[in-house]
């Protein structure tokens, strides 16, 4: 390589840098803002409308948001599922065709994010179940006792649902000066 070569070659350009920095903290203050709400956060409508902006570019706010609330938070046990919890709905949204009319694709990314906060706990447990050495039983009597929580998660995420479209379709203005999901 080059010495002359500028460093937004080797990865991401400064702009880019900052503005998924600028996410993931977003994120985090949304989270840490809404902490008194049970299970009620921003989070899935910022992870699909960033998704459906940035594609995979999205796995960098998404990674700053989970290591700023880890510093806030503390690097303990609650944190370790956040490693690939976020990642699944990423992944969910990711499946969904862009090429589907804009009204399927987000009722299907709308859907996505609820069905995420209803499982929430359910994909949660696994990890928490090795880290606290419990059975089969235990890990069902974790996700059991959790499900109220569930559901409030579904809900927060199907309400703040309706807000995917307008930030997605804000987000690809800021971003590229316009929009292909605008009306």
């Amino acid at each position: 390589m080059n010495s002359s070569t500028p460093l937004h070659r080797k990865g991401l350009p400064a702009r880019e840098l900052v503005i998924f920095a600028m996410l993931g903290a977003l994120m985090a203050i949304s989270d840490v803002l809404m902490e008194a709400l049970p299970n009620i956060h921003l989070l899935g409508m910022f992870i699909a409308a960033f998704t459906l902006t940035y594609g995979v570019k999205a796995l960098f706010p998404i990674y700053v948001y989970v290591l700023l609330i880890g510093l806030w938070g503390g690097f303990s046990m609650w944190w370790i599922p956040y490693l690939y919890l976020w990642m699944l709905l990423w992944g969910l949204v990711m499946l969904v065709p862009k090429r589907l009319p804009r009204a399927p694709l987000f009722l299907l990314v709308h859907i996505a994010v609820t069905l995420h906060g209803l499982l929430f706990g359910a994909l949660y447990a696994p990890v928490q179940a090795l880290m606290l050495g419990l059975d089969w039983k235990g890990m069902l009597a974790w996700i059991a006792a959790g499900l109220t929580f569930d559901i409030l998660h579904a809900a927060g995420n199907f309400a703040f649902g309706f807000f995917i479209y307008p930030l997605t379709v804000l987000l690809e203005k800021l971003t590229y000066g316009k929009s292909h999901f605008a009306k």
